[in-house]
């Protein structure tokens, strides 16, 4: 069953479209990567399905039209989205960047609970807990954003190029969390990446993007098994 399913999306900014009616969909608590060569439309498909630019289509979340809905209520609804670039707040703490993420729950014994989780996930940030955000590394950093998403008790989690700027060794085990994401946590994951094997190996589903429309789609292993995405994207 599919949590996230996307129709005829169009999307651009000002008069400029830069998607032309792409279809995607996420299964509940399965992966799905959306590749592409740069300026392809898929940091937009991120922004365009939380409603953070002009669009048009269909957007159905957990069986519910959200086409019309604003960014915090996607949010509210359990969309959450980890920009590139990250989006730390630098200025605050560690903890206080996680706190930032669970300012909408009431839970608080829970939120107490995941914030534990967040620090058994990625321990140099309990280690670091009180230092400012702006001091952390760039993988570091990236973990806080992922660790701060986590703290909404997101259902669908839409990734913006994790591995954006990051070692190789930072970014394999960056990605390695995606299983435990889904089995732990149960939360379906929408990836863009550039590193298309990364993406593929973790994937169930994938999508190919070229110049805002979809060239490529299906399952992750056969996707990666074509001759065409395995010349542009995996040097094979």
């Amino acid at each position: 069953m599919s949590l996230l399913s996307v129709r005829g999306l169009v999307a651009g900014y000002g008069v400029g479209e830069v998607l032309h009616g792409i279809d995607l969909d996420v299964a509940d608590a399965g992966t799905t990567a959306l590749l592409g060569a740069n300026g392809a439309g898929k940091t937009t498909a991120l922004r365009a399905i939380t409603g953070m630019v002009k669009r048009r289509g269909s957007v159905t979340f957990d069986g519910t039209d959200i086409s019309g809905i604003s960014p915090h209520a996607a949010a509210r609804l359990g969309i959450a989205h980890v920009p590139q670039g990250r989006g730390t707040f630098v200025q605050l703490s560690v903890q206080d960047n996680l706190r930032v993420g669970a300012l909408r729950r009431s839970d608080r014994n829970a939120v107490r609970t995941d914030l534990d989780r967040c620090f058994e996930l990625f321990p140099i940030l309990a280690e670091r807990s009180r230092s400012h955000a702006g001091t952390l590394s760039g993988g570091e950093q990236q973990m806080l954003a992922i660790s701060r998403a986590l703290m909404t008790r997101p259902r669908l989690m839409l990734l913006d190029e994790p591995s954006l700027g990051l070692a190789p060794a930072i970014t394999r085990r960056l990605f390695a969390l995606l299983p435990q994401l889904r089995a732990e946590w149960g939360i379906a994951v929408l990836i863009v990446e550039q590193n298309a094997a990364l993406a593929l190996a973790q994937a169930d589903q994938a999508v190919v993007l070229e110049s805002g429309r979809v060239v490529v789609s299906g399952p992750a292993a056969q996707v990666a098994g074509n001759d065409d995405v395995r010349r542009a994207y995996l040097g094979t």
